[in-house]
């Protein structure tokens, strides 16, 4: 059985459609695929209707940004309630934040000259819950400043860049409390890219087992051999599920095909399997 736990649709930053990216799927082998837009589920059912249609078993999730000691750190949530009060209130807040450093990051793209509208990110954020730096990335790429998002990262919306603006996050512990809160389960996103290695240690790790973590994704494009092996020797020492997965967002990233890591079937039962652990 083939089981990707990660993956984007146009609700938030990938370029598939709900329905391409379960037909997509589908296609690629996969028996079990989670859509996990950052921050919204706002795919659920139209992904829903398509992988009844083609035949293929669908994980409701999410990615919520989160913030640890400063730190960006993502969080995936699995099978919880989409109508959960303080859940919905908080990713709301998370919702908010991306929208209004829009405008900040647009007049500091044009402060370097670079001449760039919302009309522009519209053009490509289309059905997404909100815009964030991949659509501006995308609108970069129409007006032939950059060639990818990848550039446009690099150059120009990554922290430490001349048009980052930092944004809302939620806290990562209280994060894990309302999706607990929520009936779901609680895995951390490629937990040592990005440099996220540096507070996301050991004894961190353990904190947050406590706090109702339930999993770590290890098998992720962003993680070496090295890395892999030290996060499953953490993961079983702590009783984490291990998930893998291919972070998929379309066209957006160059080399997260579908199914190009995968998380293995007793490591799904265990995630299905995981009880909330309610916090507070």
């Amino acid at each position: 059985m083939r089981i990707d736990l990660h993956t984007h649709s146009n609700r938030s930053d990938g370029t598939d459609s709900p329905t391409e990216l379960i037909e997509n799927a589908k296609a690629a082998g996969l028996d079990v695929v989670a859509l996990t837009d950052h921050d919204c589920t706002d795919g659920w059912r139209e992904a829903s209707k398509a992988a009844k249609r083609v035949g293929i078993e669908l994980v409701k999730g999410i990615e919520i940004s989160c913030r640890l000691d400063g730190k960006s750190i993502h969080l995936l949530g699995y099978e919880f309630d989409p109508n959960n009060g303080p859940l919905v209130e908080e990713l709301r807040r998370v919702i908010d934040g991306r929208n209004s450093r829009l405008p900040a990051t647009l007049e500091r793209l044009r402060g370097l000259g670079i001449e760039i509208e919302a009309r522009d990110v519209r053009r490509w954020s289309g059905n997404a819950a909100a815009m964030g730096r991949p659509h501006i990335a995308d609108a970069l790429i129409e007006l032939g400043v950059v060639a990818s998002r990848n550039e446009a990262f690099d150059r120009f919306l990554m922290p430490g860049k001349a048009a980052y603006v930092d944004r809302y996050a939620a806290d990562l512990f209280g994060a894990i409390g309302l999706l607990n809160a929520a009936g779901g389960v609680a895995v951390i996103a490629h937990p040592w890219s990005r440099g996220s290695h540096k507070v996301l240690t050991a004894s961190m790790f353990a904190k947050l087992r406590e706090a109702g973590l339930s999993g770590i994704e290890i098998d992720h494009n962003d993680h070496d051999q090295e890395d892999r092996a030290l996060l499953r020797q953490i993961a079983r020492e702590l009783d984490f599920v291990q998930t893998g997965s291919s972070d998929y967002h379309g066209t957006g990233k160059i080399d997260f095909d579908l199914g190009c890591n995968t998380t293995a079937y007793n490591q799904f039962q265990k995630l299905r399997g995981r009880k909330p652990r309610h916090v507070g």
